[in-house]
């Protein structure tokens, strides 16, 4: 069963970017991304954590789902440019990544996985 992930700077930069090595974007995934950045005391993150639970139960392998503790990896937080939380990176295989503000409905996701991500639900 797909779980949502956790990540910090060094698994970043496994599975998602290794801005270390490369400048210029690179996904370092097999399949596409969605990433959370959220923090513990945020109500609209709390909120959107479920959702986020469900999606990647129903889309399985086909897309991963990773969180981000802005207050742990503020690092991280800060390349991103994070001004308000919960902000989701929508990261496609190929393409630059596509960032939403906000408590998003799950609708609204499970919209911006097809057209950003190009994975459809499956059935």
């Amino acid at each position: 069963m797909a779980k949502v992930e956790f990540l910090n700077e060094e698994t970043f930069k496994a599975k998602v970017f290794n801005y270390e090595k490369n400048k210029d974007w690179k996904y370092e995934g097999d399949v596409p991304c969605m990433i959370d950045f959220y923090a513990d005391w945020c109500q609209p993150c709390k909120m959107v954590a479920p959702i986020l639970d469900e999606l990647q139960q129903e889309y399985g392998d086909t897309i991963k789902i990773y969180k981000i503790d802005t207050e742990a990896e503020r690092n991280l937080a800060g390349m991103f440019g994070i001004q308000s939380i919960p902000s989701l990176l929508f990261v496609p295989s190929e393409g630059q990544p596509q960032m939403a503000v906000g408590a998003l409905p799950k609708d609204t996701f499970i919209k911006a996985i097809a057209d950003v991500l190009k994975v459809e639900k499956p059935a």
